[in-house]
């Protein structure tokens, strides 16, 4: 008998000797992470997991390896360890999450909508969820589903920059010309240092060949952010439609100055004469 109690101290003294290595290789691996020392991260991920398959920890663990990989550019392998994280733990909203915005890098716009989908069964009201669903209806052309998604969002968050944004492109993609400008007005008072919104103004402007508020649109523009050469181009083309050569030439030699090719704008050049 004394030697079966031997062997179940024996046996439980191993078992407890496991648990403790892999806590302690987990434990490195974290420090590892903090530090950005992240192959070696990645490598202890993978050693505590192969110590002990079964633990109940390791979807965490999945999860810390894939974002480890995602620090190292690792998409592919990031998504698959997200994706065993989500085998043992399919309702974990942060790991889907994770997996839907490396979807979004690569493109992959259909598996990155399920995710996204699952997280909104699971919390109707999660933001980051509900934009990039509208954000993929839009790219769909399913704008009734992209308005539905945006105004979720701004019922909760009544000043939500980006699904404010979304529902002028919105008006804007189904020809709602006044309604888009007045909705986008109330953002640039807002964020009047939003370079972006004053360029994309501007852009509506042209396209409804109101000249003179375009150009002050793109000039305002330009005072915010000076190395954009999308705003010195636009410039360009809104003074030779209002015959101001001399202004359309020198925003011109602007925008290849900060690096747009000559040979592309030779014939605007020729226009400028």
């Amino acid at each position: 008998m004394k030697f079966v109690y031997i062997f179940i101290w024996l046996g439980m003294m191993a078992s407890t000797l496991c648990a403790q290595s892999y806590t302690e290789v987990v434990e490195q691996a974290m420090e590892c992470t903090q530090k950005d020392s992240l192959r070696q991260a990645e490598a202890l991920f993978r050693k505590a997991l192969k110590m002990d398959p079964k633990n109940p920890r390791n979807a965490l663990l999945f999860s810390n390896l894939g974002t480890v990989q995602k620090r190292m550019g690792k998409t592919d392998e990031a998504i698959e360890s997200y994706s065993m994280a989500l085998n043992i733990t399919p309702y974990a909203t942060a790991i889907l999450l994770n997996r839907a915005a490396l979807y979004m890098e690569q493109g992959l716009l259909d598996k990155a909508y399920l995710d996204y989908c699952n997280v909104i069964d699971l919390i109707p009201e999660e933001l980051e969820a509900r934009l990039f669903r509208a954000y993929i209806y839009m790219q769909r052309r399913q704008y009734a589903e992209a308005r539905i998604d945006y105004n979720v969002i701004l019922n909760k968050d009544l000043k939500n920059k980006a699904a404010r944004l979304g529902l002028v492109l919105l008006d804007e993609k189904e020809g709602r010309i006044t309604r888009a400008l007045d909705a986008l007005n109330l953002l640039i008072a807002d964020y009047p240092q939003d370079a972006s919104l004053l360029k994309m103004r501007a852009n509506m402007e042209v396209d409804q060949q109101q000249w003179e508020l375009a150009l002050l649109d793109v000039e305002a523009a330009i005072r915010l952010e000076n190395r954009d050469t999308e705003n010195y181009l636009m410039k360009g083309n809104i003074c030779l439609e209002l015959g101001k050569k001399a202004e359309a030439r020198t925003a011109f030699e602007q925008a290849i100055a900060l690096g747009v090719p000559r040979t592309e704008l030779q014939e605007k050049l020729k226009a400028c004469k």
